[in-house]
């Protein structure tokens, strides 16, 4: 069967080629009659339009946007606050015709998805840092957002106000009368398990035995909790996870719970460690919260299934999902116009919600 072409359906209705092209491409240059009539022509032909990269070899663009993610894109679709937040950029780039493409930040052998994907920009979310994927994107010059990472010059950036949220989860802690309160936290690099009292630093080292807290959401957290336990004379122990890895919370929990004299109190990462840190003191026979209060972080769908219902810190995921695709459609449209790029610097809240898991020390 001979390959229909634009020139076959131009052929079939008598007029040219490039009528053709606009009646898929550029429609309001045609009557409503006339498109109708060669679309008729082409679905019966068997033609469903123009090839996308050939469309796209001519526009200079691809029509996709990137999100790249950690290691593994497992993640995107375990995580409820993900998938949240990734059907959010969804549904604001719905009206752009821009398709969304998840990026995972590991190399194989000579695929370097974040150097080698064609897209016309990309979001960056939650990544280590030193990952060389990052400095990829940067070095590609296209079009970038920062989403839960530190702030660069002249990147648009949403994050979520990380330390003011924790630190009122930590001293809602301290108000009911605690005083031995854990952290369960999260990391890509660096020592994992349970953690030499007092030597975690948030950000760079400052001496030998320190432990380095990488990523910049988890030092956000922790320096918010330290900001109100620190007042309070209060040192707390602590539980560093892989990344990515929530259900390790449950053994993290139970390795705090061996501590003697073990905390009254634990903060959380993320509402998924919390529900690893309930399940364990559950099973170790502790009541929550008359024996241990637990506290988290997002407000996913979850804190409010868990029994107790969990206490924790609330962002707006839609929000940031929302501003973060917005961010990049502007820096698109601004790249394509050759004008200044519009770095703006965008906080979501985020706020206690106190629900059934806290209460004061038994």
């Amino acid at each position: 069967m001979a390959r229909v072409t634009l020139q076959t359906i131009a052929d079939q209705v008598g007029v040219s080629r490039m009528t053709v092209s606009n009646a898929f491409s550029r429609p309001d240059q045609l009557s409503p009659t006339l498109r109708d009539k060669i679309l008729a022509v082409a679905s019966e032909l068997g033609y469903v339009g123009p090839d996308p990269a050939a469309r796209a070899l001519a526009r200079g663009t691809t029509g996709a946007v990137g999100v790249l993610l950690t290691e593994s894109l497992r993640y995107a679709f375990n995580d409820e606050v993900a998938t949240t937040f990734l059907g959010a950029i969804a549904e604001e780039l719905a009206p752009t015709g821009l398709a969304l493409t998840l990026l995972t930040a590991a190399a194989r052998e000579d695929v370097v998805p974040a150097r080698d994907v064609a897209m016309d920009g990309a979001m960056v979310y939650s990544c280590d840092p030193a990952s060389t994927a990052v400095d990829w994107l940067i070095r590609r010059r296209i079009p970038l957002v920062f989403i839960d990472q530190v702030p660069a010059d002249g990147i648009p950036c949403v994050n979520v106000a990380d330390r003011p949220g924790a630190r009122a989860a930590a001293q809602h802690l301290v108000d009911l009368g605690h005083r031995r309160v854990a952290f369960v936290t999260s990391g890509v690099r660096g020592a994992h398990g349970l953690l030499p009292a007092g030597s975690v630093i948030p950000g760079a080292a400052v001496d030998e035995d320190a432990v380095v807290i990488d990523g910049y959401v988890a030092q956000q957290r922790i320096l918010g909790w330290l900001d109100a336990l620190t007042p309070a004379g209060i040192t707390p122990p602590v539980v560093r996870l892989a990344h990515g890895q929530p259900e390790d919370g449950y053994d993290g929990a139970k390795v705090l719970l061996a501590q003697d004299p073990r905390p009254t109190a634990i903060l959380c990462f993320s509402d998924a460690i919390a529900q690893g840190v309930v399940q364990a003191a559950h099973d170790l026979g502790l009541r929550v919260p008359e024996d241990l209060s637990v506290v988290g972080f997002d407000d996913s769908p979850l804190a409010a299934r868990m029994r107790p219902g969990l206490t924790t810190v609330r962002q707006d995921v839609l929000a940031k999902g929302r501003a973060a695709a917005a961010a990049l459609t502007r820096a698109i449209a601004e790249a394509r116009a050759g004008t200044e790029p519009t770095a703006e610097q965008i906080l979501v809240p985020a706020d206690l919600i106190v629900r059934e898991s806290t209460a004061p020390p038994g």
